[in-house]
């Protein structure tokens, strides 16, 4: 083991003392040079974030650091001080991270809808269900596996919201909480022949391997609109805050839009921008 000399002790101490001046790296690449956002699963699954992400990257020279986690989990990483900015799906829990005063600055980013997924067989016939909250009395009905997020997500506060309509309070061995993202909840689906609601997105993503077709779709109530919002500084002093607004100024200006409007999977549009 090599011992240290005093000289090299001296070299130590010069370094910390730069080091403790000019400010730890870390420290100085949140403020600079990264950018956290806490997000859902489904932007990240359906697999709009690589498609956009490198042009804002490449134009503000920043890296962007994704979390991927259902909307009440981005939210809380964002009151932590865990992120700088979120982008997430459940226009409640939004107004209430705002109202709180640990976001700021919401903007409205873009849009698509919730669809019910299931076998092709169809056994608990919802294709001809009259609205969302029938379709789910239908399933209920029949018995078969229904996989729920589980996981305080937009997609399941939706789900929840839906059962409510249909009068249930589902349980037993058919409804299962997976407690996973949207893209595992489907696959999960999909191996036990049973149903399940997703983000249009995602479905599209995951279409050509899975055997589980879009069985409902078009109730008013599966609309999901998405927000994006900065973490308020005055709260967490750490975070980024100017690269969140640049992010934010970005995604909902005319690049942005262009970019969520233009991605597809085949010749199937994912997300629809925002008018503001």
């Amino acid at each position: 083991m090599k011992r240290i000399s005093k000289n090299d002790f001296t070299g130590v101490l010069i370094i910390v003392g730069i080091l403790l001046i000019a400010g730890f790296p870390g420290h100085a690449q949140r403020q600079g040079a990264r950018l956290i956002l806490a997000t859902t699963t489904s932007t990240e699954n359906s697999g709009l974030l690589k498609a956009i992400l490198p042009v804002f990257e490449a134009r503000e020279n920043v890296r962007v650091d994704v979390v991927a986690v259902g909307t009440g989990a981005a939210i809380r990483l964002g009151k932590n001080g865990d992120a700088d900015v979120v982008l997430v799906h459940d226009p409640h829990m939004e107004e209430e991270f705002t109202a709180s005063g640990f976001g700021i600055g919401r903007k409205n980013v873009m849009y698509n809808d919730f669809v019910v997924l299931g076998p092709k067989e169809d056994p608990a016939g919802i294709r001809s269900a009259r609205d969302a909250a029938d379709a789910f009395r239908m399933i209920a009905r029949s018995g078969a596996d229904f996989v729920s997020r589980g996981d305080a997500s937009g997609t399941h506060v939706k789900e929840k919201t839906v059962w409510e309509a249909a009068g249930l309070k589902p349980s037993g061995r058919w409804y299962k909480e997976a407690g996973q993202g949207m893209g595992a909840v489907i696959t999960m689906a999909d191996g036990l022949a049973g149903y399940t609601l997703s983000d249009r997105g995602t479905f599209i993503s995951l279409e050509n391997r899975i055997s589980s077709v879009l069985l409902y779709e078009g109730d008013p109530v599966l609309f999901n609109p998405y927000g994006v919002i900065a973490v308020n500084p005055a709260k967490r002093p750490h975070v980024n805050y100017g690269k969140a607004e640049a992010f934010i100024r970005w995604l909902t200006g005319t690049e942005g839009r262009r970019l969520i409007g233009d991605y597809r999977i085949g010749d199937k549009q994912l997300f629809y921008p925002s008018a503001d």
